[in-house]
């Protein structure tokens, strides 16, 4: 199981790498838009849409909102920063909510669960992804600042899962994911000591206040947004939210932690300056 995980990671890291370094940027967003659409498939899923027409339903409804939204950023002028920079600001409010949701489970699930709160849900969550990720892009050097992005809900995932295994005794939420650890999440954060090393090597320049102040906040809402699919699946009374990716489920397995942590680095980024 580990050696197919390791092995799928290796290529789809290389493969996404080489596309975000290669192609031009705005055929990156589009390709982006298709991974979005394959989770909104296995939302569908976890919304409890069952049939096949229902699943093309909410698709048609996901690509015209993400087809308005790209519009609205790229109405005027150029790209509209501003704009991207409120969306992922209104959604870390959507995921201080969802944060209690998970605190309450099982109770919260009234809350949230229902299909029309879940179509809504999964809409706002994978519209706003896509929205911080082609902000992040927009930046100056952002297709560097879009790997650094990456490499830290990487490692918060890397670390949590490896320390969480050898490590692991206290359990993180036990109720909705009993693999996770406080020693996981602990071992998470401590790995991104070497994306800070890093980033002091290339750029000394840079304050590392402001580049703790940049990663903290980002590696732990990617935990978070792994703590809320896992919610998602246990409620659901499934594993994984698909089989496309051997060794890691589905498209959403591996866009959980992007999901939340994108918007938060959006909104640090453009707050804190630290580059």
């Amino acid at each position: 199981m580990l050696k197919q995980r390791l092995i799928t990671a290796t290529i789809l890291s290389s493969v996404i790498g080489f596309m975000l370094l290669s192609m031009p940027i705005q055929w990156f967003s589009y390709f982006m838009i298709i991974v979005v659409l394959l989770a909104g498939w296995e939302w569908a899923d976890l919304a409890r849409i069952n049939t096949n027409p229902g699943k093309i339903g909410f698709l048609s409804m996901l690509l015209l909102a993400l087809i308005a939204t790209g519009y609205l950023l790229e109405a005027q002028l150029g790209f509209n920063h501003q704009l991207g920079y409120q969306i992922s600001l209104y959604n870390i409010v959507l995921w201080a909510i969802i944060f209690l949701w998970i605190q309450g489970y099982p109770s919260s699930a009234i809350l949230w669960s229902p299909k029309p709160i879940m179509i809504l849900l999964g809409l706002a969550l994978l519209v706003s992804t896509w929205v911080a990720l082609a902000t992040i892009l927009q930046q100056q050097d952002g297709r560097r600042l879009l790997l650094f992005a990456i490499a830290i809900v990487v490692l918060a995932d890397v670390g949590g899962y490896m320390v969480g295994k050898l490590l692991g005794r206290h359990k993180l939420a036990p109720v909705i994911s009993p693999g996770k650890t406080w020693e996981g999440l602990l071992g998470g954060l401590a790995l991104q000591l070497l994306l800070v090393s890093g980033i002091k090597i290339c750029l000394p320049e840079v304050e590392l206040f402001n580049l703790f102040l940049l990663i903290i906040p980002v590696a732990l809402f990617s935990v978070l947004g792994d703590l809320f699919e896992s919610m998602l699946k246990r409620h659901r009374g499934i594993k994984d939210s698909g089989s496309l990716l051997p060794g890691h489920g589905g498209v959403l397995d591996r866009l959980d932690g992007i999901m939340a942590a994108m918007p938060m680095f959006v909104v640090v980024l453009i707050e804190t300056r630290p580059f």
